[in-house]
């Protein structure tokens, strides 16, 4: 993304516009109020990934994706959080629900649409493999471990975690995750960084000045706060919405995942098209692996402190089509070369997970 070295006006107002509107959510206005709300917590999501690319484009790469990841992780664990304080313990499952979305979204959805359109207009694109191979490992194990294993543990009934137990993976998740930072920006970092064309504009571009990333950092907090509290005021709109549909409660937690992870994976695409592939797939594996790596230690310590028992077990199904995206992951991305037959795979599995979410 080319950085102007102005900040465009959009970008300030959005925030600015999300807190006068959440004023009159304070003052009871509800009914057709609400639908103000959703174009301002849409332009406030956008906003924040806007000011988070501009950051990201100061530290340079592979801190930029970092950056990106962990802006779009900070608004779904303030989401997640927000809603569960508010729901209690009916939204036990509202976690799992939506880090498992946004696996799948990532995962075969974000990856699908960019290896589509990348070979489709490239033919074959490639990316770095050790980086690659690194992400899928330790998004595959924090999956499994966090995701799958807790069908199969005694201590307690159903597909929970006891305490300690809850505890004890909550620290596996951030020792995965941390030591996949320090290879991603330290030990490896090579691994992470694209071959850039000597015509690639977008990435030869002159960084923003300080004054500009220090500003965009402030508005992003900002960005931050109003997104977390306009989803917070629409939850029980969309929950009723879902329910009125007949569809499952866990449809909310796919809205969610989807909403957060929209800007991101446009990012993504934007530098599919361009042949920027290793940026793609940092940009997509990296969101995943923050979503889940972080996600459940935060959820873990608000379980721990409220006691209200945190569900996290997969269904058979949903169980399947995780190992399923993993394992087609593996395979069509571990040669460093995809076409679209990649692409067209995933986005089927993407397909599938979202008719049998509807009509399970």
């Amino acid at each position: 993304m080319k950085i102007p070295q102005t900040l465009p006006l959009w970008s300030i107002a959005a925030p600015v516009i999300g807190w006068l509107l959440l004023a009159g959510v304070a003052a009871g206005l509800g009914g057709a109020y609400e639908l103000i709300l959703v174009p301002a917590l849409m332009a406030s999501v956008l906003a924040a990934v806007y000011h988070a690319e501009v950051v990201a484009h100061r530290v340079g790469e592979p801190f930029g994706t970092l950056v990106l990841a962990l802006a779009v992780t900070l608004i779904e664990v303030a989401l997640i959080v927000s809603l569960m304080l508010s729901g209690g313990e009916s939204t036990a499952g509202l976690a799992r629900d939506t880090v498992f979305a946004a696996i799948m979204i990532i995962l075969n959805g974000i990856v699908g649409i960019c290896l589509l359109l990348g070979a489709g207009r490239h033919r074959e694109q490639t990316f770095g493999l050790l980086g690659v191979s690194a992400s899928l490992a330790t998004l595959a194990a924090i999956a499994v471990l966090t995701l799958v294993f807790p069908n199969f543990t005694s201590s307690l009934p159903g597909p929970s975690y006891s305490s300690s137990q809850l505890i004890f993976i909550a620290v596996i998740s951030l020792v995965l995750y941390g030591t996949f930072v320090l290879m991603q920006t330290v030990r490896h970092r090579d691994y992470f960084l694209p071959e850039v064309a000597l015509a690639d504009e977008d990435v030869h571009a002159p960084p923003p000045s300080n004054k500009l990333a220090w500003s965009s950092g402030v508005l992003l907090v900002i960005c931050l706060g109003a997104v977390v509290l306009l989803a917070k005021s629409l939850a029980p709109t969309l929950e009723s919405a879902v329910e009125a549909m007949g569809a499952p409660k866990t449809l909310v937690g796919i809205i969610i995942a989807a909403v957060v992870l929209l800007p991101e994976g446009l990012a993504a695409v934007r530098a599919a098209r361009a042949n920027r592939l290793q940026t793609s797939m940092n940009l997509a594996l990296g969101s995943a692996l923050a979503s889940i790596g972080l996600t459940i230690p935060v959820v873990a310590v608000v379980s721990l402190a409220t006691g209200w028992t945190l569900s996290l077990g997969l269904d058979m199904k949903s169980t399947v089509l995780l190992l399923l995206s993993f394992l087609v992951a593996t395979l069509s991305l571990g040669t460093g070369r995809t076409t679209v037959m990649q692409g067209t795979i995933h986005l089927v599995i993407f397909a599938v997970y979202l008719f049998t979410t509807i009509v399970p």
